[in-house]
C-alpha cells in the first residue's frame, strides 16, 4: 500500500524535472532565435536595396534617378528553373504596400502571386520602394515614378496579347486605382487585394481601427511624428498600429508557438519577421496627405481628388476590369471598407454600365490579411483562378460580378476546359449584393465627418502653435549631438515598440554575446519532454487564459473606443460646433457625373446606336453568346476557353485585345436595343454566308460546355437558332 504513494512522487518528479530541463532548454533557443531575428533585421537594413522577394531578381529602373526622384524601383522576375514563360502573354507586375515594412510579401514564397503568374506563363515584374524616401516626394511624384514603370513595361512587350495585369496589395491597391484613374491606357485588368478604398465603412463592435483617427484628435499626431523624425515617419509605428489590433498574436501566440515547437518552427518564424521587421519610412509630406486624404479625409470614393496637376481623380474613368479580392477573415482591410467604394460611386446598377465599367469581387472566408498576398494554402486557389483567367477577366462585360469557385472533381463536365484545380464562374451581382456586404450607416457618415472637420482644425492651431518650436527643439538638440539630427532620429526609433526588442536581443547588447555559444551547447544536449508529460497540459491551460485574457483586453479597449467614438462624434453638439448641420442632407453625396464623363457616355451610345447592324459572323457570333448567357446566371471559365479553342472554326484569328472590343460593343448592342440588335443577326451573317453553319455550330458546342442549359438559355439558344436559320 506504501508503494503506490511513494511510486507516484517519485514518478512526478521525475516528470517535473524532465519539464523543467526542457522548458530551460526551450527557453535558452528561444531568445537564440530572437538573436537572430534581430542579426536577420541589421543584415537585412544593410543591403542596397532590402528586399524578401523569394525569386531573383534584374533591376529595370530606379526611380531615385528620375527628373523627380522618388524610392521606388522596377525588376523583372527570374522564373524558377522549370517554369516556362509564354512571351506573347500579357505580363503581370505586383505592386507591394507601403504601409510600416519593406517590399516583397508578393514574391515571398513559390506559391505567392508572383509565383503563381509565373506557373501561368507569364512575365512578372515587381515594383518595390527603398526604406528611405527622398527628401519631399510627394504622392504625385510617386504616381509619375509608376506610370513610368508601366509605359517601360509596356513598351518592352508590344506584341503581348494585352496590356499588363496589374496588381495592388493593400495600400499599394489604391496608389494603382490613383494611377488607373488618370491614366487608364496603361491598365489591363486590375487585381486589388486587401486594398482600402473606402476608409470609414466598417461594421459596429467589428472593425475598430477605423475609429482611430478620431480618438487621436485627427491628423495632427501625424505631423507631431512626422517632425519629430526629421521630416519623415517612422514606418514603425505602423507596423506596431497593425500588433494593436491582436494583442493576443502579437505580444503572446506567435512567441508561444515557437517557444513550443521550438526545434521546428524557426526557419518559418525568422522568414516571416524578415520581413514584418524590415521597416520603411515614408516622407512626412506624403504621410500627411495620406492621412488627411483617405484614412481621415475618405476623398477617393466620391471623386473629390485632385492631382498636383489638377487633375480630378474619379474611379470611373477607369476602363480595366477591376477584380476586388478581400476577406471576412481580414481585420485590416475588411470587405466593407474593400467594396464600399463601389456603393459611394454608383446609385444604380445601371451607371456602372454607363461607365463602361467592369467590377469583379471575391470574398474568402477566412484568410487573414497577410494571406491575401502571401497566397498560402487557404487563398492560393483564388490567385491560381485570376491568373488563368485573367484574359476572361479582361474581355467580361460590363457590370458588377462576384467570382464563384468550386473544386474541379471527376464529375465536372467538360474538364478539358477546366485550368487549373477550380472551376470559376462570374456570376452577376447587384449594388444591392454589394450593399449588403457594405452596410452604409448615414449617421456613421456624419460621424466620420464630424472627426474630419475636426482634424482639419486642430492639424492648424498645431501647425501655428505648436510645429514652429517643435522643429526648432529638434534641430537644436540635433546641433548638440553634432551630427545633424540623425542621431536623435535612429534612438527616437531604437525606442518604439516596434524596433526596440531587435536591439534587445541584438549582439549590439552585451548581454546576447555569450547566447549563441549556449545556445549550440544546448542543441547537442537537446532533450525534449515526453509527449504523456502531465506539465504539458498545464503549459496549454495557461497559454489559453493568456490568450483568453488578451482577447477580453482588446474586446474591453475595442468596444470602449467604440463607444466613446459614437457618443462624441455622434453629439448634435460636437457635429453643430464642427460645422456639420443635420439639414445639409449626407456628408459624402455620390458624385455626379463630370461633364468630359457625359460626353463620353453619349459618344459611346451613338457609335453603338450606329453600329447595330455591323459586323459580320465573328461579330453575329459573339452577339448571339451574349444574348444566351444574359439568360443565365453567370459566365463560365469553360465557355471562354471552348470559344477560345474554336475560334479558328467559324472567323479569321483575332487577337484578345480585339476580341474585348467587340464583346463590349455587342454588349452595348443588346443594352441598347436589345430586339434591334438580334434582328440585325441574319444581314451581318449574309457577310460571310459561308461560316454561318460553323460558327452555330460553335455557338451550340460553346453555351453546352458548362453542362445542361436553363430554360431560359435554351429558349435563347432556339431563338438564335431561328435566326441562323433565316
Amino acid at each position: 500500500m506504501s508503494a503506490n504513494p511513494r511510486s507516484a512522487v517519485i514518478s512526478g518528479g521525475r516528470a517535473i524535472t524532465e519539464y523543467t530541463l526542457d522548458a530551460l532548454q526551450r527557453s535558452v533557443l528561444f531568445c537564440d532565435v530572437l538573436r537572430q531575428r534581430s542579426q536577420d533585421y541589421y543584415r537585412h537594413k544593410a543591403m542596397t536595396i532590402p528586399h524578401v522577394l523569394g525569386f531573383d531578381l534584374e533591376i529595370i529602373l530606379d526611380a531615385r534617378n528620375f527628373e523627380r526622384p522618388v524610392n521606388f524601383w522596377l525588376a523583372r522576375i527570374e522564373p524558377p528553373a522549370g517554369v516556362v514563360i509564354d512571351p506573347f502573354k500579357r505580363p503581370f507586375v505586383v505592386f507591394d504596400p507601403r504601409a510600416g515594412q519593406g517590399p516583397g510579401i508578393g514574391g515571398f514564397k513559390a506559391d505567392s502571386e508572383l509565383g503563381v503568374a509565373m506557373q501561368a506563363g507569364h512575365t512578372c515584374y515587381f515594383v518595390g520602394f527603398t526604406p528611405d524616401p527622398l527628401p519631399h516626394q510627394t504622392i504625385d511624384d510617386v504616381m509619375r515614378a509608376h506610370g513610368h514603370f508601366l509605359e517601360t513595361v509596356i513598351a518592352r512587350h508590344a506584341e503581348a496579347e494585352g496590356k499588363p495585369c496589374i496588381i495592388g496589395n493593400c495600400q499599394a491597391g489604391w496608389a494603382v486605382m490613383m494611377l488607373a484613374a488618370v491614366q487608364p491606357e496603361l491598365f489591363g485588368p486590375i487585381i486589388i487585394a486587401g486594398t482600402p478604398l473606402s476608409f470609414w465603412a466598417g461594421l459596429k463592435g467589428q472593425n475598430p481601427s477605423r475609429y482611430s483617427g478620431g480618438m487621436v484628435g485627427g491628423s495632427w499626431l501625424t505631423a507631431l511624428i512626422s517632425d519629430i523624425g526629421g521630416g519623415k515617419f517612422d514606418g514603425g509605428h505602423l507596423v506596431s498600429g497593425f500588433d494593436n489590433l491582436d494583442p493576443a498574436n502579437s505580444l503572446w501566440n506567435k512567441y508561444y508557438y515557437l517557444w513550443n515547437n521550438i526545434d521546428t518552427e524557426a526557419p518559418r518564424f525568422l522568414e516571416f519577421e524578415k520581413w514584418w521587421g524590415g521597416h520603411a519610412d515614408l516622407s512626412a509630406e506624403e504621410m500627411q496627405w495620406i492621412v488627411d486624404e483617405l484614412f481621415i479625409g475618405n476623398r477617393m470614393a466620391t471623386a473629390k481628388l485632385v492631382s498636383g496637376d489638377g487633375t480630378r481623380i474619379d474611379l470611373r474613368n477607369i476602363r480595366s476590369p477591376i477584380l476586388c479580392f478581400c476577406s471576412e477573415g481580414d481585420n485590416i482591410t475588411p470587405p466593407p471598407q474593400a467594396l464600399g467604394w463601389i456603393c459611394d460611386l454608383y446609385s444604380s446598377d445601371e451607371e456602372i454600365f454607363a461607365a463602361d465599367q467592369t467590377i469583379v469581387y471575391a470574398i474568402h472566408e477566412s484568410v487573414g490579411h497577410l494571406g491575401i498576398f502571401v497566397s498560402g494554402s487557404v487563398a492560393r486557389k483564388q490567385h491560381q483562378e485570376f491568373s488563368s483567367n485573367i484574359d476572361l477577366i479582361d474581355i467580361l462585360p460590363p457590370g458588377l460580378y462576384e467570382a464563384v469557385m468550386t473544386p474541379k472533381t471527376d464529375d465536372t463536365v467538360n474538364p478539358q476546359w477546366v485550368e487549373g484545380d477550380w472551376l470559376v464562374r462570374f456570376e452577376p451581382r447587384s449594388l444591392a449584393d454589394v450593399a449588403a456586404v457594405v452596410q452604409p450607416n448615414l449617421d456613421d457618415e456624419r460621424r466620420f465627418a464630424t472627426v474630419k472637420r475636426i482634424s482639419d482644425i486642430n492639424l492648424g492651431l498645431y501647425r501655428t502653435l505648436l510645429q514652429p518650436l517643435v522643429r526648432a527643439q529638434v534641430k537644436a538638440v540635433a546641433a548638440v549631438t553634432a551630427q545633424a539630427n540623425a542621431d536623435v532620429t535612429e534612438w527616437l526609433h531604437r525606442l518604439t515598440p516596434a524596433e526596440l526588442p531587435y536591439y534587445l536581443f541584438s549582439e549590439r547588447n552585451p548581454l546576447m554575446a555569450p547566447l549563441a555559444s549556449l545556445a549550440g551547447r544546448v542543441k547537442k544536449a537537446r532533450k525534449p519532454v515526453s509527449d504523456d508529460n502531465w506539465l504539458l497540459k498545464q503549459q496549454e491551460n495557461y497559454s489559453r487564459s493568456v490568450v483568453a485574457a488578451l482577447d477580453g483586453f482588446r474586446d474591453f479597449r475595442d468596444g470602449a473606443i467604440e463607444s466613446c467614438f459614437m457618443a462624441f462624434y455622434g453629439s448634435p453638439v460636437t457635429q453643430a460646433m464642427a460645422g456639420l448641420r443635420t439639414a445639409d442632407g449626407a456628408p459624402r453625396p455620390q458624385p455626379g457625373q463630370s461633364p468630359e464623363g457625359i460626353v463620353r457616355i453619349e459618344q459611346r451610345l451613338a457609335e453603338n446606336s450606329a453600329r447595330i447592324g455591323k459586323g459580320g459572323v465573328h461579330e453575329a457570333t459573339l452577339r448571339s453568346l451574349l444574348y444566351i448567357a444574359m439568360g443565365g446566371d453567370g459566365i463560365d471559365g469553360r465557355s471562354f476557353n471552348a470559344l477560345h479553342e474554336m475560334r479558328a472554326e467559324y472567323s479569321k484569328p483575332y487577337r484578345p485585345i480585339h476580341l474585348k472590343q467587340t464583346v463590349r460593343e455587342e454588349f452595348f448592342a443588346l443594352k441598347l436595343d436589345q430586339q434591334a440588335a438580334l434582328d440585325a443577326i441574319p444581314a451581318m451573317l449574309s457577310v460571310e454566308p459561308q461560316f454561318a453553319s460553323k460558327a452555330l455550330s460553335v455557338i451550340r458546342r460553346v453555351v453546352s460546355a458548362t453542362g445542361k442549359l436553363s430554360a431560359e438559355e435554351s429558349r435563347r439558344l432556339a431563338v438564335v437558332e431561328g435566326l441562323f436559320a433565316s
